[in-house]
C-alpha cells in the first residue's frame, strides 16, 4: 500500500492507496509542535481505524507546503512505515512542463493538483483550490503549467473580518438563503460566501479570456463545496485531488519494471 501525505498550512491529509484505488483518508490539524513519534502514532491510529493495516505500507510520498514539517515527517515515514518518503518538487516527473519563471517556488499542492487534474481531464483545465489561501492554477492543452493566481482564503477572511470588526460575530460558513441577508449573521455568510464566489467567477473568466480558450474549472480543498454551487464558472468539485496527485507522481517516479 501507499501512504500519500499532504501538510499543508491549517490540515493535514493522509490517504492510502491500494493499487489505484484508495482505501481511506483522514485529516488532522496541522500542529508544528507535534513531534514525528506523535505524528506516527496518530497516523496509525488512524489507518488501524479505517481497517488499513499499517504493516502493509511499502511507500510513502508526501506534499508540503510547511517547511519545517517536512523533515518531522520524514523521520515519521522512516521510524514508523520503514521508507524514505518521495517528496514533491517540481523537479520530478510529473506530467507537466513548468512554464514558470521559477519552477521551484511553486507550491507542492499545487503541482499535485495541476496533475492530477490533467491526467484526469487534459487541458486547458483552472485548478481552484480552497485551502488556507485559495490558489488558482493554469495547465493549456499541452501540459504547460502556466503559472495562476493567489488570493486570501475564506476561512482566514472570515476569522480577520470578526477580528477587526468588534461588533461582527463569528458566523458558521452555511449559504443563506438569500443573497439580501435580513440580519448581521445571514449578511456576513452571503458576502463571505457569494463574495468568494464572485472573486473565484471573475478571475477564472479573465484567466480564460488571457488564454483566449474556454477551460474547465475544476475545484478542490476545503471550502470547495461549499463555494461551488453559487459558482458560475466551476465545472466540478474533486475533494481528493490532491492524494489523487500524489498517488499520480509516486508512479510516474518509480522504475518502469515497477510501473
Amino acid at each position: 500500500m501507499l501512504l500519500t501525505i499532504d501538510i499543508g498550512n491549517t490540515n493535514i491529509i493522509g490517504g492510502v492507496f491500494d493499487g489505484d484505488r484508495l482505501l481511506a483518508h483522514w485529516r488532522v490539524a496541522t500542529d508544528y509542535a507535534r513531534t514525528a513519534d506523535e505524528y506516527g502514532i496518530t497516523f496509525f491510529d488512524a489507518l488501524s481505524t479505517r481497517r488499513a493495516e499499517p504493516k502493509a505500507v511499502h511507500a510513502v510520498v508526501l506534499s508540503s507546503v510547511v517547511p519545517p514539517l517536512t523533515p518531522v515527517f520524514s523521520k515519521m515515514s522512516q521510524n514508523y512505515f520503514h521508507s524514505v518518503p518521495l517528496v514533491v518538487s517540481s523537479d520530478l516527473d510529473t506530467g507537466l512542463t513548468f512554464c514558470f519563471d521559477q519552477p521551484k517556488e511553486v507550491g507542492s499542492d499545487r503541482i499535485v493538483n495541476a496533475a492530477a487534474a490533467y491526467a484526469r481531464y487534459g487541458g486547458p483545465v483552472i485548478i481552484v483550490d480552497f485551502g488556507t489561501a485559495i490558489t488558482f492554477c493554469v495547465v493549456t492543452e499541452h501540459g504547460k503549467y502556466l503559472g495562476g493566481a493567489i488570493a486570501p482564503g475564506v476561512r482566514i477572511s472570515a476569522d480577520s473580518l470578526t477580528q477587526r470588526a468588534a461588533k461582527l460575530p463569528t458566523v458558521e460558513l452555511i449559504l443563506p438563503k438569500e443573497v439580501i441577508g435580513k440580519n448581521t449573521a445571514e449578511s456576513m455568510q452571503s458576502g463571505i460566501i457569494n463574495g468568494f464566489a464572485g472573486m473565484v467567477d471573475g478571475l477564472v473568466r479573465r484567466i480564460t479570456v488571457s488564454l483566449g480558450k474556454e477551460c474547465r474549472v475544476i475545484a478542490t480543498g476545503g471550502q470547495a463545496a461549499l463555494i461551488a454551487p453559487v459558482s458560475e464558472t466551476i465545472t466540478e468539485v474533486r475533494d481528493l485531488l490532491t492524494l489523487e496527485g500524489l498517488q499520480l507522481i509516486y508512479r510516474k517516479n518509480q522504475p518502469t519494471v515497477s510501473k
